[in-house]
């Protein structure tokens, strides 16, 4: 049974308690870094303080209660996902970036030759451009794009002629931009009627709504701790068991491997064959506390409140506004996330952003690591307002205030 209340994540957050300028902090940049509740910090901190030691070598107490801790973690977010193999379809890396390039790395060099084509979106962010690129200089394959159109959404108009030689399709499930929320099911079934496969960039959703990966039927989903009130360092790879067990090591040395001789190698099997050196074991502790919080919470719950936030802040965005301030993303509520992207006529998004910190007010200007989407629609940046399981109505008062002040002292 969960008991959601957005006040008391609040209180269970400790950066909340900051001042910013003489104000109390208002903090919407959840889509670059959510904020860790007291519970990660704890637990993070009993591993330092209690259980300091390296995983999967020693055999005294408190390595192996580091061990335990570390793949009590894994266990925790194969659940968390609906992993049908469990933990062993949970690698760790350092971040989403890393997990798209683990997958570009490996399982792209050692199934995808010249001529090979990776379907992306023009709405990726850059960790699942730049890797396909790379890709593409070193064995040919192509890199192909679904538009966006007009309306902040995936043009699929022609979504079978696009998959045309295609043998990945990957896209992410919400647009860190735009809010955007892609139509996962549907082109997993596009995909594999075509007998490609689909990763999935979960980045954006996986702590504001309930991910399985059973349901979605994908064959890749990537994430990072984060931005899923976790701390940094540390990303996730989730693949089926049978993909994995083929896929090539990314990294060589010590623990990914089942024995090194004079003639060659033979690497372990599992996750543990992509988790080269020591791995992030205090971080891996840390994101397995903020799952079993969010666990607590009620990702139903969740969505229902982040929805409400955002509705309201549309409507009082489009209502005091009007001409002045755009917003960069899809108006509809059953097409979009909690992420709201500003453009202020005639004013950087930097100067928006500098004004609103005054305020004590927290959002994100730039490109967003999001390029070709910004040129899609004629922008440099904007400013990106986005919430968390902690945000209030408050919050939006506050980015209301502010951003008047803000257009007002620009003209």
């Amino acid at each position: 049974m969960t008991s959601y209340d957005p006040r008391r994540v609040r209180s269970d957050t400790p950066l909340m308690n900051r001042v910013i300028n003489g104000h109390p902090i208002t903090y919407l940049d959840s889509a670059s870094s959510s904020l860790p509740p007291r519970a990660v910090i704890e637990a993070m901190s009993r591993y330092y303080e209690l259980r300091h030691a390296n995983v999967h070598r020693g055999v005294f107490q408190t390595a192996v209660e580091a061990t335990d801790a570390y793949e009590s973690a894994r266990e925790a977010i194969a659940n968390f996902i609906g992993a049908p193999g469990g933990s062993g379809e949970i690698v760790f890396t350092k971040n989403a970036t890393e997990s798209f390039n683990l997958i570009a790395k490996s399982w792209g060099r050692a199934n995808l030759t010249p001529g090979d084509v990776v379907l992306i979106t023009e709405m990726e962010h850059h960790a699942n451009i730049v890797p396909w690129f790379q890709l593409r200089e070193v064995n040919g394959i192509e890199v192909r794009f679904i538009p966006v159109g007009d309306d902040f959404r995936l043009d699929l108009s022609n979504i079978d002629e696009l998959m045309t030689g295609v043998k990945l399709l990957s896209v992410t499930s919400m647009s860190n931009v735009l809010g955007t929320i892609n139509p996962i099911k549907e082109l997993a079934e596009v995909a594999h009627r075509h007998g490609a496969l689909i990763a999935v960039d979960a980045a954006q959703s996986v702590a504001h709504s309930a991910t399985d990966v059973r349901d979605l039927d994908v064959d890749f989903v990537i994430f990072s701790g984060h931005k899923m009130l976790g701390p940094t360092g540390i990303g996730v790879l989730w693949t089926r068991e049978d993909i994995l067990a083929d896929m090539p090591p990314f990294l060589g040395g010590g623990g990914m491997i089942a024995d090194v001789r004079l003639d060659g190698y033979t690497p372990a099997s599992g996750p543990t064959r992509f988790e080269a050196g020591t791995p992030p074991i205090a971080e891996a502790v840390g994101l397995g506390a903020a799952v079993r919080y969010l666990e607590g919470l009620g990702m139903a719950d969740v969505v229902r409140h982040e929805r409400s936030l955002t509705e309201d802040a549309l409507t009082r965005l489009a209502d005091g506004f009007a001409g002045r301030v755009r917003v960069i993303g899809p108006h509809d509520m059953a097409a979009r996330g909690a992420v709201i992207s500003l453009d202020v006529d005639g004013v950087h998004p930097h100067d928006i952003a500098q004004v609103l910190d005054q305020f004590g007010v927290c959002v994100r200007p730039g490109h967003h690591c999001a390029k070709p989407l910004m040129r899609r629609f004629g922008l440099a940046a904007t400013a990106r307002a986005s919430f968390g399981p902690y945000s209030l109505h408050s919050d939006t008062d506050v980015l209301i205030e502010a951003l008047g002040h803000a257009v007002s002292m620009f003209g």
